[in-house]
């Protein structure tokens, strides 16, 4: 007998009344129900979760070796004939000191039924579930309507999770004028990999949903209901052009802390030449002076005030190259 442990169902019959099948012979009742509709979601996490994939519904073993193995898949959608495969990446939160970890959410679209299934707890599916249950309205339209749904609900959790973004990224700005150290550094690298990571996770679901929204599955997904794909669509396009802002703005940060970090270092580099031209202007003089000069050069070696009048020439010299310094606004 499959393992139904993290199964969870809704079967609105025919008739229009919801119910919630917990086994594998109930569902297998429910799918008889031509003219109703059941939504079947399976929280993957051992190859036994899977057996009411396989022994109730069928499914092609290629498409429930996608359901369990750990690689999170691209987007993607393979027409079976009676049913639709579809492969979306879901967001499930967003931590500004990790990195992006999509999630893939697999579906089965067939004429009656909704199969869903992921292998983490996912809180728009999650949610999906409260609407059931509380509104039956949510169970009273076709299959596809109801795939709409699920999938409208996946994608509207990329967009906190942009605006989470965004707002990593004005916090990293602040801190690259405030102090660029190399905390900061990783923090515009990680802001760039996790807008690289929603890119790549959204460009491919874009294409999936103008292919449902453009009826090039008749069979499944009716004209009425495509209309709906389509706004999923307008979504994701709406991301994406975010998505590419933000890029734009990480790599703006990035830039503008190679900046600092470089006036920062000229500004040392400016502090240290002041301070080492005079003393070297002095070192100069000193050797030249510490050579024992005979009399008849100035100031003769053997002379009282010969000292004081060396290092007396060595401050003023040293004064007018401040100055000198000074006057070209070097400092």
């Amino acid at each position: 007998m499959p393992d139904t442990t993290g199964l969870t169902a809704f079967h609105r019959s025919g008739g229009g009344t919801v119910t919630q099948p917990a086994d594998a012979e109930t569902i297998r009742t429910a799918l008889e129900d031509t003219a109703g509709v059941i939504w079947l979601d399976l929280l993957i996490q051992s190859e036994a979760d899977t057996g009411v994939l396989r022994d109730v519904f069928g499914f092609h073993p290629l498409t429930i070796d996608d359901c369990i193995s750990p690689h999170v898949d691209p987007a993607k959608i393979d027409d079976h004939g009676e049913y639709l495969f579809v492969v979306v990446q879901a967001i499930a939160g967003f931590d500004p000191e990790r990195e992006l970890e999509p999630l893939e959410v697999d579906f089965y679209l067939g004429p009656n039924y909704v199969v869903s299934c992921h292998r983490q707890p996912l809180p728009a599916i999650e949610h999906y579930h409260e609407r059931c249950r509380q509104d039956e309205y949510v169970l009273s339209h076709s299959a596809d309507w109801l795939l709409h749904g699920l999938l409208d609900a996946v994608v509207d959790e990329y967009l906190p999770v942009v605006d989470a973004v965004d707002d990593a990224i004005d916090q990293v700005e602040d801190a690259v004028l405030r102090r660029p150290d190399g905390r900061v550094l990783q923090q515009i690298m990680l802001v760039k990999r996790n807008a690289m990571r929603l890119r790549r996770a959204t460009i491919p679901q874009r294409d999936i949903m103008a292919r449902l929204s453009r009826g090039e599955y008749p069979k499944l997904i009716r004209p009425e209901t495509a209309i709906y794909y389509r706004d999923i669509y307008d979504h994701l396009v709406r991301v994406e052009y975010l998505i590419e802002a933000l890029r734009d703005l990480a790599d703006g940060a990035l830039n503008t802390y190679l900046s600092v970090v470089s006036n920062r270092l000229n500004e040392v580099m400016k502090v240290l030449t002041v301070a080492v031209v005079p003393l070297t202007v002095g070192t100069l003089i000193s050797g030249i002076f510490g050579m024992n000069l005979t009399a008849g050069f100035w100031p003769p070696s053997d002379s009282e005030w010969g000292f004081g009048a060396v290092i007396a020439f060595m401050v003023v010299v040293a004064v007018l190259t401040l100055a000198y310094f000074r006057y070209r606004r070097w400092v």
